[in-house]
């Protein structure tokens, strides 16, 4: 009998969740609390969402929509001029590439897709409570036009960004990082420009002394901009400002680079704010449950990283499950997988975010810290050089395009035993298994596997079947 499942959040980590789950059979109620389209930031989509999108099969319905084709970025950061991280150029292929999107656009297609598949979408229904039973989610209480309802569920995935329903109002588990302690102002320019050597539609992010700026082309020549600093700083720039918008517009003049990028382009008036963007909650997973996306953890929007851990998430949340309900793992080995494989991702996506604001470290330090990070084992990263001993003048960049494209964890979750690759084997061909997870997976080698059918196997039975 399939289980019975409660996504509550419709943005990508619930319903790329959800679409995986409904694809092998799972029924599915998904609680969304907005109505669709809703506008959201986040726009720079890293390569590794393609995949995860082909899986859920919705890979055809995102490239048709006509968002703006990324295939790297330009950084000019510290005291470095300009560094180019370009996916095609370093990966060796075409097919390397991601979006800049409109994020309402870009998740209603996942949500209508999630439907198309079997998802029960619920949207203008609000989760109010998680019912936990002996420690163990049991279902979600829920309002829709006013009405109160009760679902009971196997399996619960808290994929509600920000709010963190589990985590914020269940468990208080959630510990802001006051290292991050950030504020982001931005707007949209019609017409724009991008730095000369920037990859085709890739973001520039630059440097400045009290934060950065992003500048992301989108479709119709329009060009999302933002700037970055600490609270501290934002707090006392407000003072000079009688409102957010002049405020914004003194920022991008006061970058050279910022102004020069934007100068014929027609501000459109429409700024927004956010703050207090990094946290993680102690735990991600517990008995029935599941926090995928920003429920679990926020980092900061430098080097794009959002979108990317909220469909990492959603994927291995739905592995899990789906493992489970096939026997294919124990719940303990299936919240041990999950734990550890996003927990690594998030770590190491904050070590090299928070290498970036030292700023007075140059590109060959980011890259030497991405190769630690990739633990610089395997020729594939390295040219067929040797990992530097303690460091190289000039290392190379693969390790930081490969953690900065999500390729990364991609590959840990794919080669904890020696995995089939995802869909677009180059990410395993170009890739090799980047680093030890913890000892409960590294001794019993549950990977993520994607065919026949999603879910979790052992390297053991892997070696079995291929050779029986």
């Amino acid at each position: 009998m399939a289980s019975e499942i409660v996504v509550m959040g419709g943005g990508p980590a619930g319903s790329i969740a959800a679409a995986l789950l409904a694809r092998q059979g799972a029924r599915v109620k998904l609680l969304e609390r907005a109505h669709f389209p809703r506008y959201h930031i986040g726009e720079s989509v890293a390569t590794s969402c393609r995949s995860i999108i082909e899986l859920a099969g919705a890979l055809d319905k995102v490239a048709e929509r006509g968002y703006m084709v990324k295939e790297g970025l330009l950084l000019r950061w510290g005291a470095e001029r300009d560094w180019v991280v370009d996916w095609p150029e370093i990966f060796g292929t075409t097919a390397q590439t991601s979006w800049q999107v409109d994020r309402a656009d870009f998740d209603e297609v996942l949500l209508r897709h999630a439907a198309s598949q079997g998802v029960e979408v619920i949207e203008g229904a609000q989760a109010r409570k998680v019912l936990f039973e002996d420690g163990r989610a049991a279902g979600v209480e829920w309002t829709h036009e006013g009405q109160e309802h009760t679902t009971r569920a196997d399996h619960v995935i808290d994929a509600t960004g920000r709010a963190g329903l589990i985590s914020v109002r269940h468990l208080g588990n959630r510990t802001p990082h006051d290292v991050f302690r950030n504020v982001a102002v931005w707007g949209y320019y019609k017409g724009g420009e991008l730095l000369p050597r920037t990859p085709k539609g890739g973001i520039n992010v630059i440097s400045a002394p009290e934060g950065w700026y992003w500048v992301i082309p989108l479709a119709d020549d329009v060009y999302s901009v933002g700037f970055v600093t600490h609270q501290d700083h934002f707090l006392k720039r407000k003072q000079r400002y009688a409102d957010v918008e002049s405020l914004f517009l003194d920022a991008v003049q006061e970058s050279e680079t910022v102004r020069d990028l934007v100068a014929h382009g027609e501000f459109q008036h429409d700024v927004r704010v956010e703050q207090d963007f990094s946290y993680t909650a102690e735990s991600f997973c517990g008995p029935g449950y599941f926090l995928a996306g920003d429920s679990a953890c926020f980092l900061d929007p430098l080097l794009s990283t959002g979108v990317h851990l909220a469909m990492y998430s959603g994927m291995l949340a739905a592995a899990s499950i789906l493992a489970q309900d096939a026997g294919e793992v124990t719940e303990e080995e299936a919240l041990s997988f999950y734990e550890s494989l996003y927990r690594n991702a998030y770590a190491r996506m904050f070590s090299m975010v928070a290498g970036f604001y030292e700023q007075y470290r140059g590109k060959a330090t980011y890259f030497w810290l991405a190769q630690r990070l990739a633990r610089g084992r395997h020729p594939e990263l390295m040219n067929q050089r040797p990992a530097p001993e303690p460091m190289r003048s000039a290392p190379d960049s693969e390790a930081f395009a490969a953690l900065t494209a999500g390729v990364l964890d991609l590959d840990d979750a794919a080669r904890a035993g020696g995995a089939t690759p995802l869909p677009q084997d180059v990410l395993a061909a170009r890739m090799s298994r980047q680093h030890d997870l913890d000892s409960h997976d590294a001794a019993t080698g549950l990977f993520l596997k994607t065919t026949p059918q999603l879910g979790i196997g052992r390297a053991g039975r892997a070696a079995e079947t291929a050779h029986a």
